[in-house]
C-alpha cells in the first residue's frame, strides 16, 4: 500500500514529535512518502498530485483547514471509485471534521486508531458538498460565522493564537459591528419551496457544526454524512433571540425552535443570495465575500479510513 502523509507545520498542535511517531508508525505498515505544507493550497496541490500518481491512501496531518485542502485535491475532477482513500489525524483547534468520522481528538490515540483501520481495510464512503466548485467536509456560511471566522484569521495573521474565547469575542463583534446581521439580508430558495428571507443562515454536512472546546455547537442535529444539507436560519437575530437559541444549539439533546427558527433537512441543493457582499467561509477557512452561493450535496463522494 502506497500512502502519503501531508503535515501541515502550522496546525495548533502539530509538533515534530507528532509528525515523527505518526511517519514512523505508518511507515511499519505502507510505503509512505511525508511532505510538509510550505504554503496556502499547497495540501491541495499534494492531495492531486497523489491522484494522479495512483496512491492508496492520502493522510492529512493538520486542522479543518488542511482536511479541507486534501478533499479538494483528492476530487479535483469528481469522485471515482479508484481514487485515493483519505485519512485524518487531528492537529488542529477544532478538528470538527475528525471528530464527525469518530476519531480521537489526540494525534497519539488517532493514530493507533489509524493503523488498526489500515492493517483491517475499514473504511466508509461518505457524502460531502459543494459551495459553487469548492468542496467542503462539514459546515459553510454567509455572514456572521464567515465574518467570525474572518476577525479569528486576522487575529492569527498577527501572531495571536485561535482559542475558543478568541471565536467567542469575534463573534460577539461580528454580531455587532458586522453588516447587516440585524436585519434579513440573505434569501433562501430550493426547489418546490417559496424564497425564504433569512437574518442567518448556517449550512451543516454534519453534526456538530463545530465544537466550544469540547462542547458540540449543535443547529443541525440531524445532519449526516449519510444525507443531505441541513440549514439552521433566523429571520431576525435580536441579541435575546440569538442567546436563546444558544442556548438551545448547546443543550445535550438539541431541538432548536421558535417562530424565528427555519430548520431545513436533507436538502439536494440550495442557494444563497446576499443583499450586499458578505463574508463566506468554508470548513472554518475564510474564503472572500460573496453575494451568491450555490450548494449542492454528493452522495458517497470519497472512502475515508475510519
Amino acid at each position: 500500500m502506497r500512502a502519503l502523509l501531508v503535515v501541515n507545520p502550522k496546525a495548533t498542535t502539530t509538533t515534530v514529535r507528532a509528525r515523527d511517531v505518526l511517519a514512523h508508525a505508518l511507515a511499519s505498515e505502507v510505503k509512505l512518502d511525508v511532505a510538509e505544507t510550505t504554503h496556502r493550497g499547497h495540501a491541495r496541490e499534494l492531495a492531486k498530485q497523489a491522484t494522479l500518481d495512483g496512491l492508496d491512501v492520502v493522510v492529512a496531518l493538520g486542522g479543518d483547514g488542511t482536511v479541507n485542502e486534501v478533499v479538494n485535491g483528492l476530487l479535483h475532477e469528481g469522485p471515482d471509485h479508484d481514487l485515493p482513500a483519505l485519512a485524518v489525524v487531528p492537529a488542529g483547534s477544532t478538528n470538527v471534521f475528525a471528530r464527525a468520522l469518530g476519531m480521537p481528538n489526540n494525534a497519539i490515540e488517532a493514530t493507533s486508531q489509524l493503523l488498526e483501520a489500515l492493517l483491517n481495510d475499514r473504511h466508509r464512503r461518505i457524502g460531502l458538498s459543494l459551495a459553487d466548485d469548492r468542496w467542503f467536509t462539514f459546515n459553510a456560511g454567509l455572514g456572521l460565522d464567515a465574518g467570525a471566522v474572518r476577525r479569528v484569521e486576522k487575529a492569527r495573521a498577527k501572531g495571536r493564537t485561535a482559542t475558543q474565547p478568541r471565536y467567542i469575542r469575534s463573534a460577539v463583534k461580528e454580531f455587532y459591528l458586522g453588516p447587516g446581521h440585524h436585519k434579513p439580508v440573505l434569501t433562501l430558495e430550493r426547489d418546490g419551496a417559496e424564497p425564504v428571507r433569512l437574518a442567518l443562515a448556517l449550512i451543516c454536512q454534519v453534526d456538530p457544526w463545530t465544537y466550544l472546546g469540547d462542547r458540540p455547537v449543535r443547529p443541525c442535529p440531524d445532519a449526516s454524512f449519510d444525507t443531505g444539507l441541513d440549514v439552521f436560519g433566523l429571520t431576525k437575530t435580536p441579541l435575546g433571540g440569538i442567546l436563546r437559541h444558544l442556548t438551545q444549539i448547546l443543550a445535550a439533546n438539541p431541538r432548536p425552535r421558535g417562530k424565528r427558527v427555519v430548520s431545513l433537512h436533507d436538502l439536494p441543493s440550495l442557494r444563497l443570495t446576499a443583499d450586499l457582499p458578505l463574508p463566506f467561509q468554508l470548513d472554518g477557512d475564510d474564503l472572500g465575500d460573496r453575494e451568491v452561493l450555490t450548494l449542492r450535496s454528493v452522495p458517497h463522494a470519497l472512502r475515508v479510513v475510519v
